[in-house]
């Protein structure tokens, strides 16, 4: 069995030092402490693209049988991209091969070099046959000026999402570093714990990185997470992680027009918001898988510059 990990936990662990102690206790940081209760549950393989509906667990259901989803809600999938023209057209073959009906894909390009705006256009056009005047595309493009970043990009898709009447918003990488196969899982997950956020989680039991990744790769990406808990105070293993499913509720709770954020501190903001304002999070284990083609755009100065950007996060909303 997988382990999921439950974030919904009463945050003092001692009523005089609510906070010092449990952030320093090594336990904790390991993830290990009662802070962070792990529930051992069974959970379902994604179903890839076997062409089934899904029940709420991501299970498929007997051939001819209703999905719960049909008719019932909205799902919209935020990729942002940059020099991702080779990768777009798979990823969208990928979503729209998911067992799950009123997928939309949302694109948001940054005015990319190598015209991943204009396939996103082409590929658009392409999936919009059979559609009929007042249905919802199924694939929509926002093409920015330039190449504002990763969190004005996700900001930018995700209100469009809602104002769209999306009921459910996927954010998640268009290099197959997240799998779309996962998706059914998160939904079902999402549905039987009625969970706010469902994270896909590279540092819960269960969860993996790309054999691909070096020593110092690795550190990195562990002291980022463990640096932003200690700042913060947080429960959530994977800070920075980039793959996520959200109620529409709390998106907006989040107040999206106010975070400032971007790269990887716009991962650790939403992250601290969520916690912040009592939302349900729910880890899933996935493997991370290396992008497959193109190279990352997260430079070292990148990162660094997020290592302070986390004290800011801190000072913003100290009002929390």
């Amino acid at each position: 069995d997988h382990a999921v990990a439950d974030t919904e936990e009463p945050r003092s662990l001692d009523l005089w030092v609510p906070k010092l102690v449990p952030i320093l206790n090594p336990a904790t940081i390991l993830g290990l402490s009662k802070w962070g209760r792990w529930r051992h549950e069974s959970r379902p393989t994604p179903t890839g693209s076997c062409g089934r509906k899904v029940d709420v667990m991501g299970q498929p259901l007997p051939m001819g049988a209703k999905s719960p989803y049909e008719n019932t809600m909205h799902l919209t999938v935020v990729i942002p991209t940059y020099n991702e023209a080779d990768n777009l057209p798979q990823m969208a073959a990928a979503l729209f091969a998911l067992p799950i009906v009123g997928l939309q894909l949302l694109v948001v390009d940054d005015n990319s070099p190598d015209g991943t705006g204009a396939i996103a256009d082409e590929v658009a056009v392409r999936y919009h046959d059979g559609l009929t005047e007042g249905d919802r595309p199924r694939l929509a493009v926002i093409l920015r000026k330039g190449k504002g970043g990763l969190g004005p990009a996700y900001v930018d898709g995700m209100s469009r999402a809602l104002a769209d009447g999306a009921d459910f918003v996927v954010q998640m990488d268009a290099d197959f570093s997240h799998s779309p196969d996962y998706i059914p899982q998160m939904m079902g997950v999402m549905q039987a714990t009625n969970a706010d956020v469902v994270i896909g989680s590279r540092y819960v039991p269960g969860g993996s990185l790309d054999e691909g990744w070096g020593a110092w790769r690795r550190f990195v990406s562990w002291w980022a997470n463990l640096y932003s808990r200690i700042i913060l105070g947080l429960r959530i293993r994977d800070m920075t992680a980039g793959f996520k499913l959200w109620q529409r509720d709390a998106l907006r709770g989040v107040n999206l027009a106010n975070v400032r954020s971007n790269g990887y501190s716009f991962q650790v903001e939403m992250a601290y918001l969520c916690e912040m304002l009592g939302y349900h999070l729910i880890e899933i284990p996935i493997h991370f898988e290396d992008r497959r083609i193109g190279q990352s755009k997260l430079d070292i100065p990148a990162k660094l510059d997020s290592g302070w950007r986390t004290w800011q996060i801190r000072w913003r909303y100290r009002h929390l």
